[in-house]
């Protein structure tokens, strides 16, 4: 009986490597514009610098995104996930191997003399109530067709009737019945009925000793597990695709942080030099009180003055505190751990320099969560195509071997051997539609996939527009900004003077002070906003790409 089975096998393992049922992958081909709409001649199309931070010429920066790239806590949440995510592959690719298990075990039971076994006719065994327990008889007459009044596993029936065979001096070698013995599901057949009792032959104490290998192989003809195995791939490349994407939001947190803080630094010092400027004119004005040479109203406008710049710096003074904190967390540590590294000294914000943006097609490449959401439709295009693959009979091949003795001094003995070769198809003909519901649902997965793409390109190219409109108008406003502080400046120094003549009230020229010192703080947000712009564009961009 084993020979044709052999013959049918590598038939089988060709069928299996060549047929894969449901649809084959085709990545999504979408136009793309020719240019970004918000570009004008003052951006470059080259594509992005790979260490785009490295542009703003900061080794501050620079220090910072190369720790938080290395400690960052949600950074290794994305690295234990992309890992979880090869384990999970493994699991998956594991089902299309065999599966081997080893057992060995020991039994010691008796059956109840108070069960009836049908003896083939035999009316001494029919006439009585109950067996003598010459378990002999029993087996080699015995085909077991009666019912049990109790229950026990198949297994250890099977064991039980094995250890009788041998106690009755049979020399044949284990029928089916024993070499049945082993691994195969046995919680499954728990409680089954049995022509034993709960212990076995009636009225008869045995012993086993085992050992042996199960196996089991479901033979993937029609592909189901290799269509498992390559949804799962597809997820690692989506899991490794998002570990970029956090990656560059956590380069793009650092860079925004940290260019907020020098922002707010440099504006905390235009406060602190407009508070001392202030302070002087308050100790000229009351001189000039004192002499008589201005009204007494023009010490308390100073005095007023001074106290309302100097309520500006607490604020200030707490944002800086805050973005501190917010930089440290991002680099692993505690809130308060770079506080004395960033408040050492207070450097002038960079130039924000002139950014390559590329073209819109670039981003199909350059963006982690497109190419996340473009292997999430791949993945559930696989997922299709196992869920194709139940409408399909299932090939599974079972066997088992080992050794089994009433007594261990002849467990390692030839004639203990046992065996069983078991090839086996399983066809679904009804389940009240559950596999026809289970494609069509995949397949609807698979349009959400496609269509959370598009919509990931869409958010993606209103991000690079966004950006570059922010990019470009912050810039115009920038210089207009700094023309009008120059303005504002040249201003106050001419009616400080015509004051010194008496020529202006004092009431003027602190409104020219409040106007410069606005201008001046206007001038600053403006250039903290277009350093954080180009980190907004290159975020939105997808960072550098190699």
């Amino acid at each position: 009986m084993r020979a044709p089975f052999f013959i049918f096998l590598p038939a089988v393992g060709l069928l299996a490597a060549g047929c894969t049922v449901g649809p084959h992958y085709a990545k999504p081909n979408l136009p793309m514009k020719a240019a970004f709409a918000e570009w004008n001649p003052g951006i470059e199309t080259n594509p992005p610098p790979a260490e785009w931070w490295k542009t703003f010429d900061d080794p501050e920066l620079n220090r910072l995104i190369s720790e938080a790239l290395q400690t960052n806590y949600d950074l290794q949440i994305a690295y234990s996930r992309v890992r979880q995510s090869r384990f999970q592959r493994n699991i998956v690719a594991a089902d299309l191997f065999p599966q081997v298990d080893a057992d060995g075990g020991y039994l010691h039971a008796r059956g109840s003399k108070n069960v009836t076994m049908p003896l083939g006719g035999s009316s001494s065994s029919s006439s009585s109530g109950s067996s003598s327990g010459s378990g002999g008889s029993g087996v080699s007459g015995g085909s077991g067709g009666g019912r049990s009044s109790s229950t026990r596993s198949v297994k250890s029936a099977r064991a039980v009737s094995n250890a009788q065979s041998d106690s009755s001096s049979q020399s044949d070698p284990p029928t089916q019945s024993t070499s049945q013995t082993g691994a195969q599901n046995d919680a499954a057949f728990d409680n089954q009925l049995t022509p034993f009792g709960k212990g076995g032959l009636p009225g008869t104490v045995t012993d086993l000793y085992q050992v042996g290998f199960d196996a089991n192989w479901e033979i993937d003809v029609f592909g189901s597990k290799r269509r498992q195995v390559e949804a799962a791939t597809a997820d690692i490349a989506a899991a490794e695709e998002n570990r970029r994407q956090m990656a560059l939001t956590v380069m793009a947190e650092v860079a925004r942080d940290y260019f907020d803080l020098r922002g707010i630094q440099e504006r905390l010092e235009i406060a602190r030099q407009n508070l001392a400027a202030q302070s002087n004119i308050l100790e000229l004005t009351g001189s000039l009180v004192r002499s008589g040479l201005a009204p007494d109203v023009d010490a308390v406008r100073a005095r007023a003055q001074v106290e309302t710049t100097g309520s500006t710096i607490p604020p200030l003074v707490a944002e800086t505190r805050r973005l501190s904190h917010a930089l440290s967390i991002l680099v692993g540590q505690e809130p308060q751990a770079l506080n004395d590294e960033l408040n050492q000294a207070i450097p002038l914000l960079p130039t924000a320099p002139v950014v390559s943006v590329g073209l819109p097609s670039d981003l199909l490449e350059r963006r982690p969560d497109i190419r996340a959401a473009e292997r999430g439709i791949a993945a559930a295009n696989a997922r299709v195509g196992s869920a194709v693959a139940d409408l399909f009979p299932k090939f599974a091949l079972t066997g088992s071997a080992g050794l089994d003795s009433t007594t261990p001094d002849h467990l390692f003995d030839w004639e203990s051997r046992y065996f069983l070769i078991s090839p086996t198809v399983t066809w679904h003909i009804f389940d009240a539609g559950r596999i026809m519901s289970n494609i069509k649902l995949q397949k609807a997965l698979t349009d959400e996939a496609g269509l959370q793409y598009r919509s990931t390109i869409l958010k993606a190219l209103q991000e690079v527009e966004d950006a570059l409109a922010a990019y470009a108008m912050d810039r115009e406003r920038q210089t207009k900004l700094n023309a009008a502080f120059q303005q504002d400046q040249l201003a106050l120094e001419l009616m400080q003077k015509r004051y010194e003549h008496g020529l202006v009230t004092f009431l003027e020229v602190l409104d020219a002070e409040r106007t410069v010192l606005s201008s001046q703080d206007e001038l600053a947000q403006s250039a903290s906003a277009s350093v954080t712009d180009v980190v907004a564009l290159y975020k939105a961009l997808g960072g550098g790409w190699k």
